[in-house]
């Protein structure tokens, strides 16, 4: 997350739908030093986060099996919590699509706390309504559908160390269109029209990742143009985003497999921003993690 300062305590609520993996994000947290608690009654956030000197790093879990639990008073508290000197706050909301969360409440036979007798899609659906607004508040909004419980850990290790970091946090997403855009985007970019290595015999097996590939995208004559002035589209905004205090920023590159156009775009993107002072982090969603780890990596572009 976000860097205190030294007088400033962080203060980390975690939420989101019931299934979409928030055990797992405080369980990450409560190693990275983080003191946790889990499912508070809503009426004692406030006594929960009071002023402490030397107080270690506080994670809060919170959703809809919360004793009192209510997204208004939970986000005016957020925005009390927000009004105080003595707290860094980030609101982290995670989210899954429907089908998923009916897959994970299959596979675990677990209980959705709000399924009643219309069942477990009634569930998902009471609850996404008591949620409303709560999204939109947060200060990262983690879409976990397609995110194994690996990589979501090495994300929020990430986005909530007790390290320095840079005031803005980079990740850059490969992905396929068909299969949805990463709704934690904030910026988009489409390169399904460059050549496609997928219709050469002896690429359709490789990624992006992989420098014969990397090379025949490259070789489409409107390659360089596009890269040069996608990075200098995005270039100029990053320090004005520092300024304006946005602490998270995500951008999606989208081809028609997400194996290799957008992989090879994302890698070259990440370089160029690693080459002007930025911190990096790429993750390829299409792509299985082992053949991500293949590749090394220097100290300012990270993969996940």
């Amino acid at each position: 997350m976000t860097d205190a300062p030294p007088d400033r305590r962080r203060l980390v609520l975690v939420t989101g739908v019931s299934g979409a993996g928030r055990s797992s994000v405080m369980r990450t947290l409560e190693d990275l030093g983080y003191e946790a608690v889990d499912n508070v009654p809503l009426s004692l956030l406030t006594m929960l986060a009071a002023p402490e000197p030397g107080a270690n790093p506080l994670a809060v879990g919170v959703d809809t099996r919360t004793r009192g639990f209510n997204a208004g008073q939970f986000l005016d508290e957020v925005a009390g919590f927000r009004g105080r000197d003595d707290l860094a706050v980030d609101l982290l909301f995670l989210d899954a699509e429907d089908a998923v969360l009916l897959r994970r409440y299959t596979e675990t036979r677990r209980r959705h706390p709000l399924a009643g007798r219309g069942g477990l899609a009634e569930g998902i659906a009471k609850e996404r309504a008591r949620m409303e607004g709560v999204a939109q508040a947060a200060d990262v909004l983690l879409d976990t559908s397609a995110m194994p419980v690996g990589e979501l850990r090495a994300l929020i290790e990430r986005r909530c160390a007790l390290t320095d970091q840079q005031d803005l946090s980079i990740e850059l997403v490969s992905f396929a269109f068909p299969k949805g855009l990463p709704r934690e985007a904030d910026m988009v970019f489409d390169v399904r029209f460059l050549r496609n290595p997928f219709y050469v015999p002896e690429l359709k097996s490789l990624t992006g990742l992989d420098a014969r590939v990397a090379t025949y995208v490259a070789g489409d004559p409107d390659y360089v143009t596009f890269v040069s002035r996608m990075t200098g589209l995005i270039a100029p905004l990053l320090p004005r985003m520092v300024k304006e205090g946005k602490k998270y920023l995500t951008i999606a590159v989208g081809c028609t497999g997400g194996q290799h156009r957008s992989v090879t775009v994302a890698e070259r993107l990440g370089q160029d921003l690693v080459a002007s002072g930025w911190q990096v982090v790429v993750r390829h969603r299409e792509l299985p993690v082992a053949a991500q780890s293949r590749v090394p990596c220097g100290a300012s572009l990270r993969r996940i």
